[in-house]
């Protein structure tokens, strides 16, 4: 029988000496030191913003969740998840072959989602999620006439005209809610298939986060990152959200581009156009996954991808808009909508930076370490990506790059103001790209860290009802 052969640089590699001004163990306990800070300083202030004037619209800020401690029939599975890929992740991401990394770390992010869901119970935390009130599954029998839903969709978004779209309907361009209907269509209609659905589909993204970092980065890089994708904090909102099904899918456009680049890949480059175009018909913020797809091709520098890229992309909107829903034109309606609930009272001022509260413990203090090394290697990395006289980056330097693009597209979006509150939510497709960054931090340290990552998960699944 023959097995599967690795290249050496699937190996496990001597710690390489730190760049200047990155050595040492201390600065990533001051970034993590700061990231527990921000979010104890978003707390404490939520909370008495909250109480004073009830503005923030959410009970326990910066999460939208309700103080509620607990334990339920997913506690034991999600600490053993925990448990065994602190003790045994590290060195099964070393030793593993390539392609059962891949499978290995997709059934650990699948087990790990599950189990944190089942904190709830299957039906409350499962089963439910996608049948209350705001969610997709309401609006299925509207759907019986597909092109004269489309035709109709913007004159549902405001609220006033009868007959307004639940909140994630209106909030979000008809694929989404199209998603469901097809899978209503095929029999795997309710919440139990929906949620099942976002959850296999949202854990895949580890999957294709890894493809992408080994094809700009190299192998060793992706293989110390696995172990913290697969046991991302943030999987406490994958199950079950449909964001977790939008970030699946974001993150195999980048992938299939990863690869469409560095192998010089026709289909690659189709379904990675293909995705991204339906990718952006999943959500109104989803086309800032522009800024990684377009940091691949400055890595690769290569533009070879980007005419079968464009091509496929090109047809999701093309198809769309020929049955009658125009994005251009729904966008301002969503606006309209938004200012009219809760994002009309939610003051900027708090959530701005509450947002990044948020998103520190969906990604975890392991990930706010790895990205201080992020931007202390930006400038040289960026310089020489920049210079078109110097060679290709080198594996520090393109990881460095995918996680500002994923940084700077997150900034993006909070600056915006269309994210005030539930960001550890519905960021989920940027955080993907962020935790690669835990790649970047010492060998020897990597049980610890891994152990704070599922420490956030499981503090937050248990203490507080997180509605999602």
């Amino acid at each position: 029988m023959k097995t599967e052969e690795r290249s050496d640089s699937s190996r496990p590699a001597e710690e390489p000496a730190a760049p200047a001004g990155r050595a040492g163990h201390r600065p990533d306990l001051v970034a993590a030191g700061v990231g527990a800070l921000l979010v104890a300083v978003a707390c404490g202030v939520g909370w008495a913003w909250q109480r004073s004037n009830g503005e923030l619209q959410a009970q326990w800020p910066p999460l939208l969740a309700s103080w509620n401690p607990h334990v339920g029939p997913g506690t034991p599975a999600a600490l053993t998840v925990a448990a065994a890929v602190v003790a045994y992740g590290p060195a099964l991401a070393d030793r593993l072959p390539w392609r059962r990394l891949l499978l290995t770390a997709w059934a650990t992010a699948l087990a790990w989602i599950f189990s944190l869901a089942l904190i709830e119970g299957w039906y409350r935390g499962i089963a439910r999620r996608l049948t209350t009130k705001h969610e997709y599954l309401r609006v299925i029998d509207r759907f019986d006439d597909i092109p004269a839903a489309l035709r109709g969709f913007t004159d549902h978004i405001v609220v006033g005209p009868p007959g307004n779209w639940p909140a994630h309907v209106a909030g979000h361009p008809p694929g989404a809610t199209l998603t469901f209907v097809w899978l209503d269509r095929i029999g795997l209609g309710g919440g139990a298939w929906a949620g099942v659905f976002c959850i296999v589909l949202g854990a895949s993204g580890v999957a294709a986060v890894l493809i992408a970092v080994r094809a700009l980065a190299g192998e060793r890089l992706a293989r110390r990152a696995a172990p913290f994708l697969a046991l991302a904090p943030f999987a406490v909102w994958t199950g079950t959200s449909a964001d977790g099904y939008f970030a699946g899918v974001a993150a195999w456009s980048i992938a299939f581009l990863a690869v469409a680049a560095t192998r010089r890949s026709l289909l690659a480059a189709c379904a990675s156009g293909l995705l991204f175009g339906w990718t952006c018909y999943l959500s109104y913020g989803l086309p800032l996954i522009a800024l990684p797809l377009a940091t691949v091709l400055l890595i690769t520098r290569t533009t070879r991808p980007v005419l079968p890229f464009l091509t496929a992309a090109l047809t999701v909107p093309l198809a769309f808009t020929l049955t009658g829903f125009a994005w251009w034109e729904a966008y301002p309606l969503l606006v309209e909508r938004y200012y009219q609930g809760a994002g009309g009272v939610r003051p900027y001022a708090y959530w701005v930076w509450g947002n990044l509260a948020a998103a520190t413990l969906a990604v975890g203090l392991a990930t706010a370490a790895g990205l201080r090394r992020t931007l202390a290697a930006t400038p040289s990395a960026a310089l020489g990506a920049l210079h078109p006289r110097r060679p290709a980056p080198t594996a520090e330097a393109a990881l460095t790059l995918l996680v500002l693009a994923a940084l700077l597209a997150l900034l993006a979006a909070d600056l915006s103001g269309m994210s005030k509150a539930e960001t550890e939510r519905i960021w989920q497709p940027f955080y993907f790209w962020l935790l690669p960054a835990t790649a970047l931090l010492p060998v020897r340290g990597r049980r610890g860290w891994l152990g704070a990552q599922a420490g956030v998960a499981l503090l937050v699944n248990h203490l507080v009802w997180t509605g999602w």
